[in-house]
C-alpha cells in the first residue's frame, strides 16, 4: 500500500524536484563562483560593500512602503465604502476589479504613452486646462520617475487590496456593529474599536501578499523607466537583471537573488508572528 501510495505521488514530486528543488540548489552552487571562475564567497562579501545594490535597495523599499501603503489606505476605503451600498454593490466590486485584469505588461505599455510628453493624452488633457506641460516629463524626470511608476501600481493593484479586504468584511459579524450603533457609536468608533479589530487578520494577508509581490517587482519599470533616470527608479530586481544578463555575473546576480530571499523570508516571518499575536 505505501508503495502503490509513492507511485501516485511520484509524477508530482519529480516536477517540483526538475522544476523548483534543482534549480535552486543549482543557482545556490553558482552563487559561490566568481566571474573569474573562482570559488568562493567573494560574492556575498561583495554585497557589503556594493554602493549600487544598497542604492536599489533604498529604491526598493521606497517603491514597496509608497505603493503597500497607498493601496491599502485606497483598498480598506473602497471596501467600506461599496460595503455601505445597497443598490449597485456588486455592479462596483465587479467595475473595481478592471484594472487588475490587465496583464502587468500590457497596463505598463499602456502608460507609457499616457506619459509621453509628446503626445501622451494626460498632457493633453492638462493643456486643455491651460497647464503648462512643456517640463512634464513624469517617466523621465528624476524627481517624477518614482511617482509616475509608484502611481501605476496602485492603479493596477489596489483593486487586489479592495477584493480581499471586501471579503474580510463579508465575513464580519453585523450584529456587534449594530448593538454599537444602537449604543450611540458613531461609525468612526464602530470602524476603530470593532471593525479594524475583526479585520486584523485579512489585513496582514493582504499586506504580505502584495509586498512580496511588491519586492519582486521588474516588468513594469523596466518597461516604464528601465530604472532610469539615471538610478531614480532602479529596484533590486532590475540590478539583479543587469548584473546577470548585461554583464554576465550570473554567480553575483545569484547571491544578490539569495540575500534578497533570506530578507523576504524573515520578512514575512515577521508578519505571520505579528497576525499569529493578533488573532489569539
Amino acid at each position: 500500500m505505501a508503495r502503490r501510495r509513492v507511485l501516485w505521488i511520484f509524477p508530482a514530486l519529480l516536477i517540483l524536484v526538475g522544476l523548483s528543488i534543482y534549480p535552486l540548489l543549482y543557482s545556490l552552487k553558482v552563487s559561490f563562483v566568481t566571474i573569474q571562475g573562482d570559488w568562493g564567497i567573494s560574492n556575498y562579501t561583495r554585497i557589503l560593500r556594493d554602493h549600487l545594490l544598497h542604492v536599489s535597495l533604498i529604491q526598493t523599499f521606497i517603491y514597496v512602503t509608497g505603493a503597500l501603503t497607498i493601496e491599502l489606505i485606497l483598498g480598506l476605503f473602497l471596501a467600506l465604502l461599496v460595503d455601505s451600498l445597497g443598490r449597485g454593490k456588486y455592479f462596483f466590486r465587479g467595475g473595481f476589479l478592471a484594472p487588475m485584469l490587465l496583464p502587468p505588461v500590457v497596463a505598463a505599455i499602456v502608460w507609457r504613452l499616457i506619459y509621453n510628453p509628446q503626445f501622451g493624452v494626460l498632457n493633453s488633457t492638462l493643456k486643455l486646462f491651460g497647464v503648462a506641460t512643456e517640463k512634464l516629463t513624469w517617466t523621465s524626470g528624476e524627481g517624477s520617475a518614482m511617482a509616475s511608476v509608484i502611481f501605476v501600481d496602485i492603479w493596477e493593484w489596489t483593486p487586489f487590496m479592495f477584493l480581499l479586504l471586501s471579503a474580510g468584511l463579508q465575513s464580519i459579524p453585523v450584529e456587534p456593529c449594530e448593538a454599537a450603533r444602537m449604543d450611540g457609536a458613531s461609525s468612526f468608533k464602530v470602524l476603530k474599536d470593532i471593525i479594524l479589530p475583526l479585520l486584523k487578520p485579512t489585513l496582514f494577508l493582504a499586506i504580505l501578499l502584495r509586498a512580496m509581490d511588491l519586492l519582486r517587482i521588474f516588468d513594469q519599470i523596466w518597461i516604464l523607466t528601465q530604472g532610469g533616470p539615471g538610478l531614480a527608479t532602479e529596484t533590486v530586481s532590475l540590478y539583479i537583471y543587469r548584473t546577470a544578463f548585461r554583464f554576465f555575473n550570473f554567480g553575483y546576480a545569484a547571491s544578490m537573488s539569495f540575500v534578497c530571499l533570506i530578507l523576504v523570508s524573515l520578512f514575512a516571518k515577521s508578519l505571520f508572528r505579528m497576525l499569529k499575536m493578533s488573532v489569539v
